[in-house]
C-alpha cells in the first residue's frame, strides 16, 4: 500500500470541495459551503499492481484577507490548483497560490484544472490561457465536478506524474 497526501489550492468557490465530494462519494451537491482551515478526505485507489491510499487536504480557498498556510502543505505528494473557468481572477489567484506552494514544499508535482467545464460558454478564461501553461510546462485539465467530466483523469494524472509521468 502506497499512501499519499494531496492538497486542493485555489481561490473561494472554485469548486475543490465539490471535486473531492464527487472524487471520493461520487456526489455533487449545489450547495455552497466554505470550508474553514482544511477538510481531509481518504480515497483508496488501484493504480497499476498497487494500492494507493490518497489523503486529500481541502485547503480553504484564497482571497485577498486569507492567505494559504504554508503549513498545510508540508508533506504533500503533490497538489492541484483548482480555478474557476468563469472566473479569470481564479487563474491569477493560482498562479500566485503555486509560486508559495513551490517554496513550502520544493518541486512537487502538481496539476492545473479548469473547473466548471459544465458552464464553459460562460467562461472568462480561452486558449491564450491554456497556451501560456503549456508554455510554462504545467500540465492543465477541465473538469466537471457537476458531471463528474475528467474528475478521475485528473487525480490520475497527478498520480502518473508523482510516478514520474507514466500512465496511472
Amino acid at each position: 500500500m502506497i499512501q499519499k497526501k494531496i492538497c486542493l489550492l485555489g481561490a473561494f468557490a472554485v469548486g475543490k470541495t465539490s471535486l473531492v465530494a464527487r472524487f471520493v462519494e461520487s456526489i455533487f451537491s449545489e450547495k455552497y459551503l466554505t470550508t474553514v482551515g482544511v477538510k481531509i478526505s481518504r480515497k483508496a485507489l488501484q493504480v497499476g499492481n498497487q494500492e494507493w491510499h490518497l489523503i486529500l487536504w481541502d485547503l480553504a480557498g484564497e482571497d485577498e484577507f486569507l492567505q494559504l498556510r504554508p503549513s498545510y502543505l508540508r508533506g504533500s505528494s503533490g497538489y492541484l490548483l483548482v480555478v474557476d473557468g468563469t472566473r479569470r481572477a481564479t487563474l491569477d489567484t493560482a498562479g500566485s497560490m503555486q509560486q508559495r506552494a513551490a517554496k513550502a514544499v520544493g518541486n512537487v508535482p502538481f496539476v492545473v484544472l479548469f473547473n466548471k467545464a459544465d458552464l464553459e460558454n460562460e467562461w472568462e478564461i480561452g486558449n491564450d490561457a491554456f497556451e501560456e501553461l503549456s508554455r510554462r510546462g504545467w500540465p492543465w485539465l477541465k473538469t466537471s465536478a457537476k458531471t463528474g467530466g475528467g474528475v478521475e483523469e485528473a487525480f490520475r494524472v497527478l498520480i502518473a506524474k508523482m510516478l514520474g509521468g507514466g500512465d496511472a
